[in-house]
């Protein structure tokens, strides 16, 4: 299929659109329903109904879901109702897709083979780590252009015994009310932590953040290469897509 529906399950919402495989990009429109308070998977189920209902579409569908995602099935549970912990995410999402077969992957991971297979990553073989950089920290990771699922990196215990995101996430950037430099000294600090202990050949930064790349790029130093993430707020659906149509 040259077309398949990419869906990124997000805090606040659910986003689908058509993507083109060959070009890497959206095909047509974007449509955006409203993430469910509680986001329970019924409530969840019946906002992938409303995407796939909108598109009419029937076919293979790629998921991007903020959860641990092993063999389908979300083992933790993110900005999403506690119930999804155990459930299989590819179950419930084709169950209320009738007619289509949904695969899920970590919503971080998804972005991730964004950028490799069409963005800024893209031919890299070396070790690569793309960093979403939010209300939390999200980190995808590759080797050869294959991904490494399920990395976490943003809740590596740092300062304080806490995890990385409670440092030097924008979440923590908004809450400790710091400027953006001291900021993008505190993410530096984190990037070389990160250097140390996996050696990698390129940084890839996406989230809010990346957009303003520009402004504190001078303030990161670490020994490789530190780039924004090109695709941007489409990175989430257009890796969906990419997922379901690698693993299927």
């Amino acid at each position: 299929m040259s077309k398949i529906l990419g869906i990124d399950v997000g805090g606040s919402g659910v986003k689908g659109a058509l993507v083109d495989l060959k070009k890497g990009s959206l095909s047509g429109e974007r449509f955006r329903v409203p993430t469910p308070k509680p986001a329970t998977p019924k409530a969840v189920g019946g906002a992938i109904r409303e995407i796939t209902e909108f598109f009419n579409y029937k076919g293979l569908i790629g998921c991007g879901f903020p959860a641990i995602v092993k063999d389908g099935r979300a083992l933790t549970a993110s900005n999403i109702h506690s119930s999804w912990i155990n459930t299989s995410i590819e179950e419930a999402f084709s169950k209320s897709a009738k007619g289509s077969t949904v695969y899920a992957t970590n919503d971080a991971d998804a972005a991730g083979l964004a950028e490799m297979r069409f963005g800024a990553g893209k031919d890299n073989m070396g070790l690569v780590l793309l960093i979403t950089i939010g209300t939390g920290i999200g980190t995808a990771m590759f080797y050869k252009g294959e991904l490494i699922p399920n990395t976490e990196f943003g809740h590596v215990i740092w300062k304080n015994k806490k995890p990385a995101e409670a440092y030097c996430s924008s979440g923590a950037r908004e809450r400790l009310k710091i400027s953006r430099k001291e900021w993008a000294r505190r993410f530096n600090d984190y990037l070389h932590h990160l250097e140390r202990i996996l050696s990698p050949d390129l940084f890839i930064l996406g989230g809010g953040e990346s957009k303003l790349f520009d402004s504190y790029k001078q303030h990161l130093n670490p020994n490789c290469p530190v780039v924004p993430a090109q695709l941007l707020n489409n990175a989430g659906i257009i890796g969906a897509a990419v997922y379901a149509s690698e693993i299927a």
